[in-house]
């Protein structure tokens, strides 16, 4: 049965161990900087390294609450609350860093807290189809193939700090359509059974896509600091995940009057901006 009070508890503890897992590969990919070869590249670097394990099993283990939390609320309450990971992940870089945070970013967390806040409070988002059909996953899933192909091959050809931009984006994205599989997933277990899964098309989808995620995602971590990847990521994840959300699965939020989508509007803008401020000074 939804109950959006779980989905937010399991969405907190999502990020806070996401926050967790992301500090730590970060800290390898800079540790490990590659030399051209593939024993020298970012991927075999992370992957030999004890602590890349454990970071992963973390990150693997906020997913895991993740999926928890996407089978009591919805797409729409889940996903704002996992831009929280950012304001985990500020104290935890700091104090692998070995410094304090400072007041604005105290300041710029309280906003984005407040951001969320207003969007699933406000919000308030319904259900929407359980298992929608493929023809209504298939546009989108072409043209984000197109679209994130596109962009990472351009990346390839980018100053290290556009690089980590760009592949930012492209996993932000990646974990955005995850998030959505997820969902689905989620929801034909629940309406389907166990079986079911292993015959739905969305199961092998959502492997693909977390792997595919995982893979970009050490790459941009090792192409630059991670202030130049984090705010694409969180920022991105969340947009897409919102759009297919709507345009897919069916969601909507609970707002039928100008002043009230003017302040979902203005809570949303916030969320971007903080994100972005935040991820610039504290990481």
């Amino acid at each position: 049965m939804p109950s959006n009070l779980l989905a937010i508890v399991f969405a907190l503890a999502s990020a806070l161990t996401i926050a967790w897992g992301t500090v730590v590969r970060h800290r390898i990919a800079e540790e490990a900087p590659a030399d051209g070869s593939f024993k020298g590249s970012p991927l075999w670097n992370a992957i030999s390294r004890p602590r890349w394990w454990a970071g992963t099993g973390t990150a693997l283990l906020g997913y895991g609450l993740q999926i928890i939390a996407l089978g009591f609320g919805t797409l729409l309450v889940v996903q704002p609350i996992l831009v929280l990971s950012l304001m985990f992940t500020l104290p935890l870089a700091a104090r692998y860093d070995g410094r304090r945070m400072y007041n604005s970013e105290i300041f710029w967390a309280g906003l984005l807290t407040i951001a969320v806040a207003t969007l699933v409070l406000l919000g308030r988002p319904l259900q929407g189809s359980p298992q929608p059909p493929v023809e209504k996953w298939l546009p989108a899933i072409l043209i984000g193939a197109v679209v994130l192909i596109t962009v990472e091959r351009i990346a390839q050809h980018q100053s290290n700090r556009n690089k980590a931009l760009l592949l930012g984006l492209v996993t932000g994205a990646l974990f955005g359509y995850v998030a959505v599989l997820s969902k689905a997933f989620v929801d034909i277990f629940v309406h389907s059974g166990f079986l079911a899964i292993f015959t739905a098309w969305e199961s092998y989808a959502l492997i693909l896509g977390a792997t595919l995620g995982t893979i970009v995602q050490q790459y941009s971590f090792n192409a630059g600091a991670l202030k130049n990847s984090l705010p694409a990521m969180t920022i991105a994840e969340p947009i897409v995940a919102f759009t297919l959300g709507y345009l897919v699965l069916g969601e909507k939020f609970q707002v039928d009057t100008i002043i009230g989508w003017a302040f979902m509007a203005l809570a949303l803008i916030t969320m971007i901006i903080s994100t972005v401020v935040l991820s610039r000074k504290g990481v």
